[in-house]
């Protein structure tokens, strides 16, 4: 059916039901998602690492959602995931590893970068995700951004432009519709807006010469989605009350009219702080589709969930939302999923960890390796510091408690290439106390390894790297590669813009070789 056709087949509330991706807690499906997609037929779903035990478990998952969904619509769910690479895998175990976005910069190779990212995605979509929240194309031009870094393909125009449009290129040729994102851009930003509303002041010549630059090139690519920006721009909405995600302004008046994509429009979690804690996340799935979103994205809480999809279509009957405007979003939904052949989910074929793929993989993560280093001596031990997020966030996952494996440390590849290790653990803002612990086993140290992450915005790791023996010390940037200009004098500097499994393995065998 066409989804012109499909689309008038469709009664009010199902199709404002096509403008709602939601997430639950479990591997399995919980009580709350059947009943949002039996009772009110929901358009899509994201999915976390709450919801990934192993690949098998998650094609299990995926198959049963839309098994589920088939019981009461003719439409297939979007099943999306945020997959970036490196330091965001919502999937890491038991598929080929990628690298962060600009560790495939680092790496310089950009035909690697469009074979590896399609060959991650060809897996992802042999699990049953259809929608990959990626390629990040925000430019990483401010070196204090918590939240963007190493998740940007690099911090010019013409490095996102290269690799961003690298990486879009092979997650199309795996079938995998594509979400391009922050727009109009989050690399210039020093808050993260999952914690506060950040504002970006830069007048309008230089946001089209810089940070819109890679969203009109991905629009010329055929870039199949978008994901809004929770960031006020004052040079596009003058009303500072109002980030891109809910500015009619940015989503219909620069992005729609100005320039003309017409690509599926999708908003950043509306649970974050800057919406959840201004206009509210209720009242933000009403303010989005008004400015021009297609789909609204509640990643966590039923009630809010449940709320926001009748408020939704509340609006539309009281006439606060045009049933035109519903129609407009809900043929492109449509119009993307019969575009990937959505509706041919029935017969997963996991195929994973392809024995060429796994060594291009370790290729890339060596090429991407940046810095210098002395080799490490063999016949001395190593005193290895490393710093492990304690609290998560939708782009840390927390470490502590888990096995040495999953805790991402250096110890492992390090002890298979024949050093003893003696680790440490140590929280991103270690206390006093914290800090005086380990310098007083770095004294007596004869060699000292500090995985850093992201140091540069932690005055406390700062300050125990200068407390540190330079002429013992080994820095490993365990994420922004910025730290390493923490330790000019260093015998080793190290970086492979992540701390996951395969960038520390290749920076054990740098160590290991010099």
């Amino acid at each position: 059916m066409h989804a012109t056709e499909r689309l008038q087949s469709l009664t009010l509330s199902q199709k404002v039901a096509q403008l709602f991706m939601v997430g639950f807690d479990g591997l399995v499906p919980n009580s709350h998602i059947e009943e949002m997609l039996r009772a009110h037929q929901i358009g899509g779903i994201i999915l976390f690492r709450r919801n990934v035990e192993t690949p098998s478990q998650l094609a299990a998952l995926n198959l049963r959602l839309q098994e589920i969904n088939a019981e009461q619509s003719n439409v297939p769910l979007l099943i999306g995931t945020d997959q970036e690479g490196g330091m965001v895998m919502r999937i890491e175990h038991g598929v080929t590893p990628l690298p962060s976005a600009m560790a495939f910069k680092s790496a310089g190779s950009e035909a690697d970068c469009e074979a590896l990212t399609k060959v991650g995605n060809a897996e992802l979509k042999s699990l049953g995700i259809n929608i990959n929240f990626a390629p990040v194309l925000d430019i990483n031009n401010n070196p204090q951004n918590p939240v963007i870094g190493v998740r940007a393909y690099g911090e010019t125009v013409s490095e996102v432009n290269q690799f961003g449009l690298a990486a879009l290129r092979g997650m199309q040729s795996a079938g995998m519709a594509a979400t391009g994102k922050h727009f109009p851009g989050h690399g210039d930003t020093a808050v993260d807006s999952h914690h506060g509303m950040p504002v970006v002041t830069h007048d309008r010549a230089r946001l089209d010469a810089v940070e819109l630059a890679p969203f009109r090139a991905a629009f010329g690519a055929g870039l199949d989605a978008l994901m809004t920006a929770h960031i006020v721009f004052p040079a596009i909405e003058p009303d500072e009350s109002k980030p891109a995600t809910i500015s009619h302004a940015t989503l219909t008046g620069l992005l729609r009219n100005e320039l003309a994509y017409q690509g599926v429009v999708i908003t950043d979690c509306l649970e974050m702080d800057a919406i959840g804690k201004g206009v509210g996340t209720v009242a933000g799935a009403v303010l989005s589709i008004q400015a021009g979103a297609d789909i609204v994205l509640i990643s966590h809480t039923p009630a809010k969930q449940a709320a926001a999809l009748a408020a939704v279509l509340q609006a539309v009957k009281a006439g606060d939302i045009s049933v035109a405007r519903i129609d407009e979003s809900v043929l492109r939904i449509l119009a993307l999923k019969q575009r990937y052949q959505m509706s041919d989910w029935a017969n997963l074929a996991p195929s994973l960890l392809a024995p060429e793929a796994l060594q291009l993989s370790a290729r890339v993560h060596q090429a991407a390796i940046t810095g210098q280093a002395l080799r490490l001596d063999k016949n001395k031990p190593v005193f290895l510091m490393s710093a492990e997020v304690r609290s998560h966030t939708e782009i840390d996952e927390v470490a502590l408690g888990k096995t040495p494996e999953a805790r991402n440390s250096l110890a492992q590849p390090l002890s298979e290439l024949g050093y003893r290790v003696n680790e440490q653990w140590i929280a991103l803002q270690p206390d006093a106390a914290e800090l005086d612990a380990v310098l007083s086993q770095a004294a007596h140290a004869e060699q000292i390894i500090f995985v850093s992450y992201n140091a540069t915005l932690f005055a406390e790791q700062q300050a125990l790297i200068a407390a540190l023996p330079q002429d013992r010390l080994w820095l490993i940037a365990g994420r922004l590669p910025y730290d390493l200009d923490l330790a000019p004098k260093a015998l080793g500097r190290l970086s492979c813009c992540a701390n996951r499994p395969a960038a520390l393995h290749a920076l054990a065998q740098k160590l290991c070789t010099g």
